[in-house]
């Protein structure tokens, strides 16, 4: 049975306030499925997460003891090169081993962390000393300015040891005793720290060119 159809008269101002209406149920209803949906991808992401990370973590841990299986089984590898070497493997920071034919190589190595001893002040002090003494004109502050960011420090506040081999070969040059003295005290206090260790992979494609083989997340 149809239902049956009524007009119904109104006024404008009715008509406006039923628009209003409608508009105001629409919007309310948008916002109630929008609601829904944050609280669906939320739940979603919630449930992701929860599986994910245990396989994240057992993956971390599985890395984790590889890595440290590689370092332990080179280790006498690394004893015997360090005496056919006569030379202490600990002063190397990497450490490359490459099979008889070629085809495999791995790099063991550590990061290492630019550090200081107290005394680099001292260096930095007579180092900028001499520099500065240097500026007697325009030309001349320009040069000065150049060098002295040799001794700026990164956002950890740390001096780079590159830019103090790079003063160094400036020392060098100038011949001025002071000069020198205040880089080798920066060079002498240089104490550097271990970050982590690291494993590198590389095998030789059919080109010949070596290709790495990914290790981490951010690399297959």
């Amino acid at each position: 049975m149809e239902k049956e159809k009524q007009n119904v008269a109104m006024t404008a101002e009715e008509i406006a306030e039923y628009r209003a209406y409608l508009a105001e149920k629409k919007r309310k209803e948008t916002e109630e499925e929008e609601a829904r949906q944050r609280e669906m991808y939320r739940g979603m992401v919630d449930e992701e997460i929860e599986t994910v990370m245990p396989v994240l973590e057992d993956l971390s841990r599985d890395i984790a003891s590889v890595k440290k299986g590689v370092f332990d089984n080179f280790k006498s590898i690394l004893d015997l090169k360090s005496e056919l070497m006569m030379m202490k493997s600990d002063n190397q920071r990497s450490h490359t081993f490459t099979n008889s034919a070629g085809t495999m190589r791995i790099t063991l190595g550590v990061y290492m962390l630019d550090g200081y001893t107290d005394t680099v002040e001292d260096g930095i002090a007579m180092v900028r000393e001499y520099i500065m003494s240097l500026a007697t004109d325009e030309k001349s502050k320009m040069l000065v300015d150049s060098v002295l960011r040799l001794l700026s420090r990164d956002q950890k506040g740390t001096l780079k040891a590159s830019r103090v081999i790079q003063l160094k070969k400036l020392a060098d040059q100038s011949g001025d005793e002071r000069f020198q003295k205040g880089v080798r005290i920066i060079e002498e206090s240089y104490s550097p720290t271990v970050s982590k260790q690291f494993v590198r992979a590389e095998r030789k494609d059919e080109n010949g060119s070596w290709k790495p083989v990914p290790l981490g997340m951010t690399e297959s």
